[in-house]
């Protein structure tokens, strides 16, 4: 595998003949820099080190493209490893030191919450790679997120077992900053959609196995399907555990679940797991003239090529953001925060992985439900569910 760059992703690599920009005037002045905080090692390297792997591809295609307004771009990636206390670290070393434009993540939406008023304060674009909708509700001027909302996961979810007629169901989920935003819009959302929750159980973001909360909700008469939400390991671990003893329930998982090697780890445990995701991880399935098709399948391809490996869905928010941060660079026809704040916050009908962005003042997610399609893992792939 390749090394990922460990500090600075700069605006003059070659593009490694995964692109051709013949005639086009090389980027020339001081480079645009922007910060990126990523777990690319620790617990969330799943999320950090492809997301990671993407800015490197991604600035290397738009400097041999020409660069930013003519000017080289420059990327500067810390290596949060998970960590909440580096994450403010570097982030403040980033807007004091390092003077950037905008902040690309962080990974988790632990490590976006305790930044968030800091760069809020700085006057400083943050766009996070992690889901958590508490990160833009309540709007915070500065900061924005490419994820889709977890509300509308959970709506999907509640959705697609009402169709199943699924009403009664047990929640398990994570101790950790995404499971805890889950928790909540799974019990906020559930009256709305005619679900009830009867069992409610949080676990331990290293738990190695859930076979006692699973035993209990085995145990608990009338549970018809069971919702995970982290992004941890668990999710593979929960679906063996769950063939283990016997609970043959439809498992729905968040769409933290977005990751081929998810399926690897749990095998044939995997089998018929439903969970809501962009279309990212169904390309090839989609119809020819979709509208995110030519941009999913390029993207696809070049990291595939690149970096033999499956892309996943935590690339594609690293890939989202940072496009959206220099597209807004473009609109704005400057580098000063307030003005590519303003142009983000305007910005209509950009294609991206997760789906089609439209930001407002009041939306600074700007991805509606039509973001999602309902997924389930079909002989160890992703396929789109079919009823």
């Amino acid at each position: 595998m390749k090394k990922l760059l460990p500090v600075i992703i700069s605006a003059v690599l070659p593009a490694l003949g995964l692109w051709s920009f013949e005639g086009m005037a090389a980027p020339s002045g001081p480079p645009i820099k922007i910060g990126a905080l990523f777990s690319v090692t620790g617990p969330a390297s799943f999320l950090g080190a492809p997301e990671a792997r993407t800015v490197e591809m991604l600035v290397q295609k738009i400097n041999a493209s020409g660069g930013v307004l003519g000017r080289p771009l420059r990327i500067i990636v810390k290596d949060t490893a998970g960590s909440p206390e580096k994450a403010v670290s570097f982030a403040r070393q980033l807007i004091e030191e390092d003077e950037v434009v905008a902040i690309i993540g962080p990974s988790t939406s632990g490590e976006t919450m305790q930044i968030k008023g800091l760069c809020e304060e700085n006057e400083t674009v943050l766009m996070s790679c992690a889901a958590a909708e508490v990160i833009v509700n309540p709007v915070a001027k500065y900061v924005f997120k490419s994820p889709q909302k977890d509300s509308q996961a959970v709506t999907w979810i509640y959705r697609t077992m009402k169709d199943k007629k699924i009403q009664k169901i047990a929640v398990v989920s994570s101790n950790d900053g995404y499971g805890v935003a889950g928790k909540k819009q799974l019990e906020d959302i559930a009256g709305t959609e005619g679900i009830t929750i009867v069992v409610n159980e949080v676990y331990d973001k290293a738990a190695t196995d859930l076979t006692d909360i699973l035993t209990k909700v085995k145990g608990t008469p009338g549970v018809q399907a069971v919702v995970n939400w982290s992004i941890v390991p668990a999710q593979s671990i929960l679906a063996k555990n769950m063939k283990q003893i016997g609970l043959e329930v439809p498992l729905f998982q968040s769409h933290g679940f977005g990751n081929p090697k998810y399926v690897e780890q749990a095998g044939v445990a995997a089998e018929g797991i439903l969970f809501p995701a962009g279309r990212l991880l169904v390309v090839d399935d989609l119809p020819r003239k979709h509208p995110q098709k030519k941009v999913l399948a390029e993207y696809k391809k070049e990291y595939e090529s690149k970096y033999k490996e499956d892309v996943s869905t935590f690339g594609g928010h690293a890939y989202d953001a940072l496009m959206i941060v220099v597209e807004s660079i473009r609109q704005a026809n400057s580098v000063e925060s307030r003005k590519v704040r303003d142009a983000m916050e305007n910005l209509k009908g950009f294609v991206g992985t997760a789906g089609i962005y439209n930001f407002s003042p009041t939306d600074h997610t700007g991805l509606d439900l039509s973001a999602f399609e309902m997924l389930t893992v079909k002989r160890g792939k992703f396929a789109i569910y079919k009823p």
